[in-house]
């Protein structure tokens, strides 16, 4: 067991690695080296990444792809994704080249609203509580104008205040209920800045709110926090086509595909076992573009599936239908983005990202991910419905089967042709290997 350590962030990186090494690889250099293996050769890139975290010792690679070929409103994209999972780049390109003939995909966002809370507890009477409320909102949200003056140039600011009661569920409990427009940013430390400046004057005002006895004065903040549920922060991607364009595959018709396709999702809309997964994968495509373009992909995860459960029961994010013979598949999902601030103007491969979908505003990443999403999703669902999800997803894994065992270069030339008419299987590679071997 290492022993407690103090003012660990206050040593260099080196000392940070020694004291690693020494109480838990029992002074294996070898670490050290893995450690080092990863650093950046240019010293201020280097200290840069050292810089975006606490208690960096080294970086950690993921492998930073790219997917072709979307045709989204009528533009054509190439789009950044960071993912370590090695057929989902693959099903996002499969996907794209599917529909690009077919009309392609198209995107809107429908609404930009994200929310920020503050809790805070009151003891005295409700009703006084609402008219104090009405009396202070409009100065409640000029006493922020210092800090939503440059956001209002961008188009953004205060949309809303609201006051919540909430004491049929926790005694005394209420909160300020806000909500708010962030042009291309995030927006969470301009929602958490506004949120704590909202908290100090709604506390002061009640300290001069003369119809307030001396112990309804004492107004509790609890905490004052943004909100990574944004069901009003929503867009919406779909793609169409006559049944007729549809696949002929694994004996299927283009209607028997069509109908079997809206079928396994129906079931992922009642069953959650199926939806989590389901879900999973359209957050496969997701995921990847939210953080190779440096934005909060545990927000995004976490506000999705909260969408998901948004009518009490876990569901579906994307929806198939056919209507007079055209198929139909779309997706509707929250998505909170920002194309500046955090990372954006910082990371490298984040600009490089955003210069790749040629810049685009909050809006347009929005719809980018969200048609990410879609295709990742019409890619597992066609392999599910049609030749299984392993066969695919397993000769996509053979190259990291083959790095398990070291591989030298012949021996995966010779495998990977001898994979292309058999199927993959764990126990089958290492089977080959080792004839090869012999």
């Amino acid at each position: 067991m290492a022993p407690v350590v103090s003012g660990f962030s206050k040593l260099s990186k080196s000392d940070k690695i020694n004291w690693l090494v020494e109480h838990h690889f029992n002074n294996d250099q070898k670490t050290i080296e893995i450690l080092k293996t990863y650093w950046n050769s240019d010293e201020k890139l280097q200290q840069l990444h050292d810089e975006f975290t606490e208690n960096t010792i080294s970086n950690y690679y993921l492998p930073f792809s790219v997917a072709p070929n979307f045709l989204i409103n009528g533009e054509r994209f190439t789009i950044p994704m960071a993912i370590e999972e090695s057929s989902v780049v693959a099903a996002a390109s499969k996907a794209a080249k599917f529909w690009q003939s077919r009309g392609g995909f198209k995107a809107e966002v429908l609404s930009t609203t994200k929310v920020g809370q503050v809790h805070f507890t009151f003891k005295g009477d409700n009703t006084t509580l609402k008219s104090f409320f009405e009396t202070i909102k409009s100065d409640l949200i000029s006493s922020a104008s210092h800090i939503t003056k440059n956001m209002e140039k961008r188009g953004g600011g205060i949309i809303d205040i609201e006051l919540r009661d909430k004491t049929d569920e926790i005694e005394n409990y209420y909160q300020l209920h806000c909500s708010f427009g962030t042009a291309d940013a995030m927006g969470a430390n301009f929602i958490n800045s506004c949120l704590e400046q909202f908290a100090d004057f709604l506390t002061n005002a009640a300290d001069s709110y003369d119809k307030f006895s001396d112990d309804e004065k004492d107004i509790e903040i609890i905490m004052s926090i943004l909100s990574n549920y944004v069901p009003e922060c929503i867009v919406k991607a779909f793609v169409s086509c006559p049944i007729e364009n549809l696949p002929n595959v694994e004996g299927l018709s283009p209607k028997a595909y069509a109908q079997k396709f809206v079928r396994a999702v129906e079931i992922a809309k009642i069953e959650p076992y199926r939806a989590v997964t389901h879900n999973k994968g359209i957050m496969n495509g997701i995921d990847a573009v939210v953080l190779a373009t440096g934005n909060d992909f545990r927000a995004i995860e976490a506000g999705a599936h909260a969408y998901a459960s948004r009518n009490g029961k876990y569901t579906s994010l994307t929806d198939a239908k056919i209507e007079n013979d055209i198929f139909q598949f779309s997706i509707q999902i929250p998505l909170a983005l920002g194309t500046v601030g955090g990372l954006t103007s910082l990371h490298p491969l984040v600009k490089l990202a955003l210069n790749l979908l040629g810049k685009p505003d909050a809006k347009q990443l929005m719809k980018i991910t969200a048609v990410a999403g879609l295709a990742q999703n019409f890619g597992a669902i066609n392999s599910l419905i049609t030749t299984g999800i392993q066969q695919g997803h397993m000769k996509m894994h053979l190259m990291n089967i083959l790095n398990q065992f070291e591989a030298t270069p012949s021996e995966k030339e010779s495998l990977i042709a001898y994979f292309k008419t058999n199927t993959v299987s764990h126990s089958k590679v290492v089977e080959q290997i080792e004839k090869l071997r012999k």
